[in-house]
């Protein structure tokens, strides 16, 4: 059964294992079609790649999932609850959803234990002495707990990336979405970051990855999505795409990028 076909499935009886679900998703920037009547269906504990040419609606599709970008028609479920549009309903939807930016996006006045506990404590009500145990824990996950007291701009960009995966981590979402993580990194920074993604990807993290990195769709994604010009091309396993392209425009691309 495809994707398209299970999801006019009733709810009722829609695999329960899907735990985020988009149903004839469609947005515009002023006459540009961005997105394009998507559907598609993310499974716990499965990592999907996006990966397409720049402009194909990849990061607009992963902005969509937690609302940072609105969308015009369809609808967005994250874990069986529609996507609310405003208010607490999406301040609660949104902290079991985490976000990993091209940009770190860290708060540059707190310190990195600063960064991870925070939402937490805010957010979560955990306790601070149990919000500093966990961020030290994670810390360590990723690499960086001998950096806890430094502040980002202290850190290299490779180092902010992986505190930035932490404080996400931190909110144990039941998703996270990265969009480009390593495209702001210096070439020799981006195998760190990789290899914390790859170490997620091994322990069941359901993750939605837009990236170039098509060393990492190969080794650590379930499934990829091929986006252009707004719509998914085609999606299917790293292996059936990297080797077996079905469409001549997924064929064109991997020929442009793999050759290089």
């Amino acid at each position: 059964m495809t994707d398209s076909v299970a999801l006019q499935v009733h709810d009722n009886v829609v695999d329960s294992d899907a735990l985020v679900v988009l149903e004839n998703v469609n947005k515009y920037f002023g006459k540009l079609h961005v997105l394009n009547n998507i559907n598609t269906t993310v499974k716990r504990g499965e990592v999907v790649v996006v990966i397409g040419p720049s402009g194909s609606g990849k990061s607009t599709l992963c902005r969509a999932i937690n609302r940072l970008e609105t969308i015009d028609s369809g609808e967005i479920r994250i874990d069986g609850v529609k996507l609310p549009e405003e208010g607490k309903g999406l301040a609660k939807l949104r902290s079991d959803v985490g976000m990993v930016f091209q940009s770190f996006n860290l708060f540059a006045h707190k310190t990195v234990l600063e960064n991870v506990t925070m939402g937490p404590i805010k957010v979560r009500k955990m306790s601070k002495a149990d919000a500093v145990k966990q961020a030290m824990d994670l810390l360590t996950r990723v690499g960086v707990e001998s950096q806890a007291s430094k502040y980002p701009a202290q850190l290299s960009g490779g180092q902010q990336q992986r505190v930035a995966i932490a404080r996400a981590l931190a909110m144990n979402p039941k998703v996270i979405l990265m969009d480009e993580p390593t495209s702001a990194l210096d070439p020799e920074m981006i195998n760190e970051v990789l290899d914390v993604m790859i170490g997620l990807a091994k322990d069941g993290m359901t993750m939605v990855v837009v990236t170039h990195e098509m060393g990492f769709a190969r080794k650590a994604a379930n499934r990829v999505i091929f986006m252009a010009d707004g719509q998914i091309v085609e999606e299917d396993t790293p292996e059936e795409f990297f080797n077996n392209p079905k469409t001549d425009r997924a064929k064109s691309f991997l020929s442009k990028i793999l050759t290089h």
